[in-house]
């Protein structure tokens, strides 16, 4: 008589990395529900630049026409992509607030002790901030469309590409930036001003560098957010050449770093 043999089948686990991208996706759709429900959010972010493109544009308009500045007539083409860049910096900059209210309620700690990654947690909310972006450049970029805004039609996606690259990065460091601080809310807003503001206007974004002092050119062109939004408006264009290149460089030395910097950040914060 022959004894039945048992063969144990050993399960094999996924691998790592597959892990890993599973827990970016389930932060970044949990990180999405809110944006989903509450939609108003995004329509009231838009609130500033179209009070920018509404009060200031005209303004613009008529001081370079009448000192014969580089805007001139085109002064949507010119005007427009900054004012995309704007809300992005100024949206993306923000949402550490959002984490700082987590950590008061707990609910960051208890998202820290389960088996998610720790680096998933930090990009999955990063990835998020491509969405809003995007949703409010293209409400900005059919608001202006009756206006004489022109769109490239392979420029034009590729910008708002930009835009959320930029986002990512930005987004990063101002999770970063809420770590680091925890529930210190003031130290968040006075070091997030304290930056946004030289970047906005270093940026040649509300208006031309070219005539002012030799000092502001030298610091724009250490900015990024200076070359972004010369990439924005050359891509939007339909210029894809070095000015479109430099812009992406930028924006993705920004998205590096600020994951790298939320990576290591929320990597350390319980240490």
């Amino acid at each position: 008589m022959t004894t039945p043999t048992l063969t144990a089948t050993t399960a094999v686990a996924p691998p790592l990395r597959a892990h890993w991208l599973r827990d970016v996706a389930l932060v970044t759709v949990r990180e999405l529900r809110p944006v989903v429900r509450e939609p108003f959010g995004l329509v009231f972010g838009l609130v500033q630049p179209l009070v920018f493109l509404g009060l200031f544009g005209p303004l613009l308009a008529g001081s370079t026409q009448a000192a014969g500045g580089p805007v001139g007539a085109d002064v949507w083409q010119w005007f427009v992509p900054a004012i995309l860049v704007m809300t992005t910096l100024f949206g993306t900059s923000t949402t550490g607030s959002n984490l700082q209210f987590e950590m008061q309620t707990g609910a960051h700690e208890r998202l820290l002790v389960t088996p998610l990654a720790r680096s998933a947690q930090l990009v999955g909310r990063s990835l998020k901030e491509m969405v809003p972006v995007v949703a409010q450049s293209l409400l900005v970029v059919a608001v202006m469309l009756p206006f004489g805004f022109d769109v490239d039609p392979v420029g034009g996606p590729l910008g708002l590409l930009l835009l959320a690259l930029l986002g990512v990065g930005l987004g990063s460091l101002s999770y970063a930036l809420a770590i680091a601080v925890r529930t210190q809310e003031w130290m968040f807003w006075m070091v997030q001003q304290t930056v946004l503001f030289p970047a906005l206007i270093l940026s040649g974004m509300l208006l031309p560098l070219d005539a002012g002092p030799r000092w502001m050119q030298v610091a724009a062109s250490v900015n990024p957010v200076a070359y972004v939004v010369d990439a924005e408006r050359a891509l939007f264009a339909g210029d894809l050449g070095t000015t479109a290149v430099q812009g992406f460089v930028a924006a993705f030395a920004t998205a590096a770093v600020g994951l790298a910097v939320g990576i290591r950040t929320i990597v350390r914060s319980a240490d």
